[in-house]
Formats: structure tokens, sequence, C-alpha cells
């Protein structure tokens, strides 16, 4: 690699234009790549989404998605499945690896749901939906207040606004009343027409219609025949004449245009509102998408007449102060690692030749991530701020070389690639080992490997850079701005003499090499010492991410009435408007999203969902323990979570299971009572919930059948009653609406149902009994076996001793026969990606030895370098209890990184001693020139990678730290108990292993030599 150097001291003008054209494109990568929040992911799910109105949980769960999840189990890389039917609607979810293409995937499903089309209810139109980071809404906006139709102003002004905008790919309104075209028959109108409703319904199906019929050519001119007209209006409906009679559709029947019967609210702050979500395309950048909404409200505002826009959420404020943060962070600690330089080499020349190599690799890094299609986000620029400290690492090694070898009388370029020849071996080396232990990131699997493998491959760009800038631009600057010190021309053969440090190192030296029993002993105890702290780490799975929105969710009674739903959800809004910090509380009651609920946060008929965003400055952990202490006591079952950006989930999940309905809510009820009397969980709820009461018609078979009806005519009558029929539709004012079939006078109370006429005087209750039941809220399945799951949030930043605490309890239960309870949720997201990055530190640490037998041509010295690996664990595993932080996924990609840096500074030691060796000094010798030439350079590039890294690690921001904190946590103290053992313990082991070795050579040598004699 030293040829580097040779050629480009060769072609100083060419390096110097190469550096200043990568400054200029590194500037403008930088100003293109997009700024995202995280990585875009795609979730490796497939959701199936049916509504089935008026059914039943269990008629839902039998009729639509137990077919549906047969029909898809046998679909080709399916990892599991599940379903959830609750009334009126079931949603079963097919899940797959992160590696499946998920496009594929989804056509797969659909075919298979396809083929079981004929075998589903009537009507019935499932629904296939994958998701991912993009689909979800980079800006929500509220509308309120305002004069007359404030849908359609909307629709006329922010919508065509909106999605004129650069990067926008959807807005949606949500909250608004839909409409239909209601169509009541009369009933004594039709009997004394001699008529049916189904007069009504032919009628409507036989018009409307546009139909092709054919081409006429004549004069030149191919016309095409088209036969019909659209409803365009209710006149037009009501004018529809009824076949077979001199009668239109308005004799027999209404026909009116109305609100169509809420099923959801929308309020903001307490005022009824409309909801904007604005998604993004793929390849937009956040920041700027939002940005331009924002310019665009003050617009849209004035066009609506009075009415307020409130923001709910946006991604960009976040984003950008997490940036921002990283980059304050990154910028302290270059100036730190600057200063640390400085402190070292007490010359200004060479400190500014050393520092250019920091921003020089950064640049280069924009190129690479801009040509990877990689986004500027919390991974990729936290992987930028930890290499900030190593990227510097290389240059240091080297300028401190150059300027050892610069001597009064030497011929500079020549002194300058002698120096670069003598380390260029092993800060290769030293790179590469570094880089390489990313490799088995590659084969981490779920959003563990999706979220840090650009964090990876942004390391190793960086790393890589720093190489190649010094092998190359160091030495030409270093032949520019360099000086060899004055002195006498007898010196021009001689190496800048040991300095202070260096005196103060030998009698430590010289002394451990004296005892190494004593200091492999204490070497030992430190070990055992790390050991006995392990137990006294927290840990956690990612984190919380410290954003400035959380969600709670009330769940109430069964059967709630949208009325009684809104007078508990105005309690709730009412107590958070009264905490300090809380800015804006959106709430939604019953409804919601379906493809939200798909994916895990939607909410049913008797949920209500809150989104509330708070004050950015707020301390957010204290902030949920006030906002829970609030609505303690409130109406409902409340649980609070807050977003991590990452779309999963921080409670513990217990999945339980069982043979029969009863023995499942039995277990549960169980679960969720020794869960919920844990002092590690903070709350703790069940989907199973409490039963939901039902009316039960069940029909005598042998009167039925003497009227001439049946057990399915007589719930057919039933549904023509109470369930409107959609039969149609019509395009009003350019709007699509649904043409309904009503009854003009449906049951409203039980009494009512029981005298419905079946026949002309022939009531409900004459074939069948109207008894109120209960049933299941909702049937939940995971592969086909009913199932329910009790969430636990974990209390504090402890979730090893919760799930600890919760598993405890589990194995202390005494559940029905046949029943089962097994934790999940993050917990078994933790256990799994600490399983694979443990498994990936074995392998990077495998790979290092390969990179180092390769570099020292031994199967020997490579050993004694990895042993710096478990005392590196020292520091890491002391400083993470000292400081708190827990151990999570973020802390063991650091333990990562570390393999190949604490390995770096032995190479860089080993490898001059080996060159001593080479030269003819003894073991001993070499150790010690060796050790103290390495001094220096061994402590400037640890000190300044610790103190580049310090500002993160403490966290002085702020924000945007809790990827990054625990990381630089872990490789400071990795570096610092690492580098005490290459500059202490490694030279006792080398004297140790290679130093026997080559005594017993010497005597082998001696007995040759008298043997000869």
């Amino acid at each position: 690699m030293h040829l580097l150097a040779k050629l480009s001291l060769a072609n100083r003008a060419l390096i110097a234009l190469i550096t200043i054209t990568v400054a200029v494109f590194g500037g403008i990568s930088l100003t293109s790549l997009k700024q995202e929040l995280a990585p875009s992911i795609q979730f490796p799910q497939v959701a199936i989404i049916t509504a089935y109105p008026g059914a039943t949980p269990e008629v839902v769960s039998q009729d639509v998605s137990v077919p549906i999840e047969q029909a898809v189990a046998g679909i080709a890389d399916l990892e599991g499945t599940g379903s959830t039917s609750s009334t009126g609607s079931s949603i079963v979810t097919a899940d797959f690896a992160y590696s499946v293409n998920l496009a594929q995937a989804e056509q797969r499903v659909q075919q298979a749901v396809n083929r079981i089309a004929t075998q589903l209810p009537d009507d019935v139109e499932p629904q296939v939906l994958t998701g991912s980071l993009d689909d979800l809404p980079i800006v929500q906006l509220a509308v309120s207040g305002g004069s007359g139709d404030l849908l359609e102003r909307l629709q006329v002004t922010a919508v065509p606004t909106l999605e004129d905008l650069d990067g926008v790919r959807q807005v949606s309104i949500a909250g608004a009343p839909e409409q239909r075209v209601a169509v009541a028959p009369d009933a004594a109108a039709l009997a004394g027409a001699g008529l049916t409703e189904q007069a009504v319904t032919d009628a409507l199906d036989a018009n409307g219609v546009l139909l092709p019929g054919g081409t006429i050519t004549e004069e030149g001119r191919s016309l095409a025949v088209q036969t019909g007209a659209r409803l365009a209006s209710v006149d037009d409906i009501a004018a529809l004449p009824l076949t077979g009679s001199d009668l239109t559709i308005g004799d027999v029947a209404s026909v009116s245009l109305q609100d169509a019967p809420a099923t959801a609210l929308s309020r903001v702050d307490g005022e009824d509102a409309l909801t904007i979500a604005v998604t993004k395309t793929p390849d937009a950048n956040t920041v700027e998408v939002s940005n331009l909404v924002a310019d665009a409200l003050p617009g849209i505002t004035d066009a609506l007449d009075g009415a307020t826009i409130t923001t709910v959420f946006d991604q960009a404020p976040y984003i950008e102060q997490s940036i921002e943060t990283l980059a304050v962070e990154g910028l302290l600690g270059l100036v730190f690692a600057i200063i640390v330089i400085l402190v070292f080499l007490l010359s200004v020349r060479s400190t500014i030749v050393t520092a250019i190599s920091i921003p020089t690799s950064v640049l280069i890094t924009f190129i690479g991530m801009q040509g990877l299609g990689y986004s500027l986000n919390i991974l990729t620029l936290g992987a930028l701020t930890i290499a900030i400290g190593r990227v510097v690492d290389d240059s240091i090694v080297v300028i401190e070389n150059i300027k050892r070898h610069l001597v009064a009388g030497a011929d500079r370029a020549a002194s300058i690639l002698t120096a670069v020849r003598e380390v260029a071996g092993a800060i290769t080396a030293s790179t590469v080992t570094t880089v390489v232990v990313f490799l088995p990131l590659a084969f981490v699997s779920d959003i563990t490997g999706e979220l840090f493998r650009p964090f990876a491959l942004t390391t190793s760009l960086a790393l890589l850079a720093s190489l190649i800038v010094a092998l190359t631009i160091v030495p030409v600057l270093a032949y520019w701005f360099l000086r060899a010190p004055k002195g006498h021309a007898h010196a021009a053969s001689a190496e800048e003499a040991p300095g202070r440090l260096q005196r103060g190192y030998l009698p430590i030296l010289r002394g451990t090499l004296r005892r190494p029993v004593v200091t492999l002993l204490a070497a030992v105890v430190v070990l055992g010492g790390t050991v006995a702290a392990v137990p006294f780490m927290n840990t956690n799975f990612l984190g919380d991410s410290g954003q400035n929105t959380l969600t709670l969710r009330q769940q109430l009674a069964p059967a709630t009435s949208l009325d009684a739903a809104s007078d508990a959800a105005a309690e709730v809004e009412q107590a958070l408007a009264g905490v300090d910090g809380v800015s804006t509380v959106q709430v939604t009651i019953g409804g919601g999203s379906s493809i939200a609920a798909a994916f895990g946060a939607g909410g049913g008929g008797d949920t209500v969902q809150y989104s509330v965003t708070t004050d950015e400055d707020a301390d957010q952990t204290a902030l949920q323990a006030d906002v829970r202490e609030a609505v303690d006591g409130l109406p409902g079952d409340i649980t609070i979570g807050s977003s991590s950006g990452f779309g999963g989930s921080s409670d513990l999940e217990v999945e339980i299971s069982a043979p029969t309905d009863a023995e499942l809510r039995e277990a549960s009820d169980q679960v969720l009572d020794a869960v919920s009397g844990l002092d590690a969980v903070l709350q703790a709820s069940s989907n199973l919930g409490a039963a939901q009461p039902y009316l039960a018609v069940e029909v005598d078979r042998t009167a039925a059948a003497e009227l001439g009806l049946s057990e399915v005519a007589v719930g057919g009558l039933i549904g023509q009653s109470l369930l409107p029929r959609e039969v149609g539709t019509v395009e009003i004012d350019e709007q699509r609406i649904d043409i309904t079939l009503v009854d003009d006078a449906p049951p409203a109370t039980l009494d009512e149902l029981r005298g419905l006429e079946l026949l002309p005087g022939v009531p409900l209750t004459d074939v069948a009994t109207v008894e109120e039941t209960t049933g299941p809220t909702a049937v939940t399945t995971a592969g086909g076996v009913r199932t329910a799951t009790v969430s636990a949030t974990p209390d504090g930043a402890d979730l090893g001793a919760a799930t600890s605490e919760v598993q405890e309890a589990l194995d202390g239960l005494d559940l029905p026969a046949g029943a089962s309870a097994s934790l999940g949720g993050v917990a078994a997201d933790q256990a799994d990606a600490f399983s694979q990055l443990g498994l990936a530190v074995l392998v990077a640490i495998l790979i290092v030895y390969i990179v180092m037998v390769a570099t020292f041509r031994s199967l020997l010295q490579p050993l004694l370098l990895l042993v710096s690996v478990p005392f590196a664990a020292t520091g890491a595993v002391l400083l993470q209890v000292v400081t708190g932080i827990p151990l999570g996924v973020a802390s063991l990609v650091g333990v990562l990184m570390l393999v190949g840096i604490v390995v770096t500074n032995a190479i860089v030691l080993i490898d001059l001693v080996n060159q001593y060796r080479s030269r003819g000094l003894p073991v001993a010798e070499a150790l010690i020139e060796g050790s103290i030439r390495r001094l220096r350079p061994i402590l400037m590039t640890a000190l300044a990678t610790i103190f580049a890294l310090t500002p993160m690690a403490l966290g002085i921001t702020g924000h945007g730290g809790f990827i990054s904190q625990p990381l630089a946590v872990v490789v400071i103290g990795g570096l610092v108990s690492s580098t005490a053992l290459t500059l202490v313990v490694l030279p006792v082991l080398y004297s140790l292993v290679v130093g026997s070795r080559e005594r017993r050579a010497a005597r082998r040598a001696e007995r040759d030599g008298v043997a000869a004699g």
C-alpha cells in the first residue's frame, strides 16, 4: 500500500486537484441526500382486510377469517399467519422474512385469496395490503371551525394544492361524514300496487348503466355506439320506472341524499375536526416535503374562510433536530480530537495535516452514500459521527511516523516515503479489521439488520476513505507543510529521540516484563471483575427515540355507543389538556384506519385513539408519567405508548393459547392478574377483553317451515330490515355516492325487533326467540389456533429485569389443562437480536483473526492480539454500569465495532516489534523499542477517538442519542481498557510466548555449537 504514497508524492499537483474535486462533489452529494428519520423499511407482512357489516366476531371468524387464513397457509416462504375477527371486520396477516420479495409475496397472497373468493359470503371483497415506513403520513393536519361545507372546501382547495407539491404521493381526508342516497320503500304503497321491494331493486339494477353497442362507419367516420346514461341526481333515481308498472321508484319509495350514520368521530383540542394525512413518494425528501406543506398552509387557511389548521404530527422537526444535534456532537468531537493531536504533536502544521483527513473522509463517504441511494438519517449520520474519532487514526499513525523520521539533513521525500512504508501494512491491516467486522451484519435478520446495515456500510465507507486519505493526501500535505527540526548533519541518520512521555512509560513496561506472572494474574482478576459486573447492567432493545409524540388507547366496555364513547373521551381530553407540556390532543373515536389496524395501530368501535403532541424541550419520560397520572381512574382501560419511529412496539407480550374459549379466557385472566401486579410493569392489558353483548335470534325451524320459511329466510328478512343494502351508485357533483336500500322504519328497540313482521300478521316471535347474550369481543388466531395476547409496558429502562420478572410470574401460574403462555413482543425481539448479534461478534472475531494471520503470516501472534477483545469488554461493561445506560442493540453494534477497533493499536505495536526483530534485535529489546516508539500514536489514536465520542456519550445536546449514545459509551469504555492492555499486558504475553521460543532456539543453537565443537 506504500506504493500509493510513492505515486502521490510523484504527482502532488494531481493529488491536490483530486482533493478539491472530492470536496466539491462531496458537498454536492451532502446537499442532495434525502433527510429521513430512519432507513426506509418494508414491513415483511401482508394483510388481508375484509369488511363484513353486521356480523359478530364469531361469524366473521367462521365465514371469512378461517377460509382466508387456510388459503394463505400454503404459500411459499411463509413464516406464520394470524387473524383478528371483530364485529363487522376481518384482518388476516401473513408474515414473511425481511429477505423475501414482498411484491411477489403480495401477488401470491392475492392469488390465494382469489381462489377461495366463491367460498366467502356475497358482497365480501378482501383487500390485500402491504406497508412500509414510506406509507406512514409525514404530516397530519387537523382542520376545524369555519363556515359552510368544510369538506367540500378542503377537497376544492387544500387537497389539490397539497397534491401538486413536489414529492407528495397522496393527500387523504378522514373524519368527514359520508353521504348516501337512501331509498326507503313504502311497504303499503308496494302492496297496493301488487309489487315487492324486488321491483325497486330491479329498476336500479336495470338503469344507469353505460353499455357499448359497437361502431357505425359513415361518411369516412367511425363512431362508437353507447347506450344508456348514468344517474346524476336524486330526481333521476326517483323517476326510474318500475318494470311492468306505470309507477316510478318515487311513487313507492322515498329517495333522499343524506349523511350516512356516523361510525367514527374526530376532534382536535376538544373541537370537531377533519384530519388531513400527507404521504410522500418513496424517493422524496421528508424534510423538504414537510417544509413545502408548511409553506402552503397560510394560503390554504385563507381560502378556508375562518377555519383553523393545526399540525397534529410532523416528522420534519424531529428529523432536523436529530440531524442538527448529531452534527453538533460530531463537530465538537472533531474539535476535541484536533486538540488531542495538537497536545501530543505540539505542532500546528502537523495537526492541520492530520485533521484534514476527517472532513475529506466524510466528504468521500457522502459521495458513496449518494451512489448507494442512502438517506441522511439518525443511523447513517450516527455512523458518521461515530467514525469521526476513528477516521483520524490512520493519519495520526502516518503523520507521527513521518514526524519521527523527519530529522535535520535528511531528504524530505525519502524520509516521508520511508515513514509511510514502515506503517502502511499496519494501518491497512488495522483498517481492514475494523471494516470486516461489519460483514456478519449482512446475515442479521429482522429489523435489527434492516436498521444497522446502512450504519455498517456508512462506517465502512468512512474508514476505507480514511485509509486512502492517509496513504495519499497526508504524505503530500506533509511534504508541503512539515519541516525537519533544526539540528546537525550527523543527525541525519537518527530518529527523533524519545520524549518525556516515553521515558515515563519505560519503567512501567520494564516492571511488567520482569513480573509477567503478577501482571497476568492482575489481568485475570480484572476479567473476573468484568464478569461479576455483568448482572448489574440494564438491558433494552432499541430504546426510546425521545420524539415529542405519544399515543393513548382507551378501551371502553363492549357495545359502547358512539355518543357514550364521545362522552368518555371528553373526560380524557380535559385531563390531558391540564398536563403541563401537552401541546395538542387529537382524538379518533371508533372506526380508525383499516390500514393502521392491519399493522397493529387501528381501533374498533369501542376504542378511542389519542395522538398527543408535546413540547419538544420537555422531558418526554417524565411527561409520560404525568399523563399516566392524569388519566388514572378515568373510564375504560387506558394504555400509553410513545412513538419510536421504527414501527415496533416497546411492550412485552404474552401469547396465550388454549383448546376452548372458556379455558382461553381463564388463562388470559390469570396471566393478566399476575402481570398487572408486578413492580416492573407500568400497565397491562388483554386483547381478549370483556364479553360483548349481542341479540341472539334462535329460529324454531318447525314453526318457520309451517309458514313456508326457513332459518336462512328469517335471517334474510331481519337483515333486510336492519342492514342497509348497497344497490348501485350515482355520480352527484363529480362524486360517486352509494345508493342504499333502507327500511323506512327499522326496528330501534328489542321489543320492536321481536314485533318485526316477517309476513303479514306474522311477527318474529311466532317463529323465533330473541334474547340478549354475550360472545367474544374479538376472535384472534395464530396459525389457525385461537389465541389471546396480554401486553405489558415495562417500568424503567431495564427491559431484561422486566422480562425476567414477567417470565417468573408465568412460570408460577397453574394454567388450565392444554393452555400455554409464552413471552413475546419486544422481549422476543431483544432475545433474537442479542442472539444474532452475539453470533455476529464471534464471526467477526474469526474474520479479524484471518485478516491478522494474513498480515503477520503467523497463527500464533494473531491469537495474542485477540486477547485484547475480552479485555475491551471490561471498560464497556463498567462504563455502562456507571452511567446506567442500558445494553441494547446499539450497544452490541458498538461491541462489534470494538472487535475491529481494539486490535488496531495492537497491530500497529506488534508490527513494529516484528520489524525490529527482523533487523536482529532480541525479543526483549524489540518489545521495549517498539512499545516506546508506538506509545505516542497509540495514545493519540485512542484519546482522539475517545474525546471525539465524548460529546455523543454525554448526550450534551439532549436529543437524537438513543442510538448513538450507548454505542459511544461502549466504544469509549472498551478503548480505555483495551489501550491499557495493549501497552501493558500484550508486551508481557508476547514476551512469554515469542520470547520463550527465541530462548529455546538460542539454547538449541548453543547445544548444536557445543556438539559441533
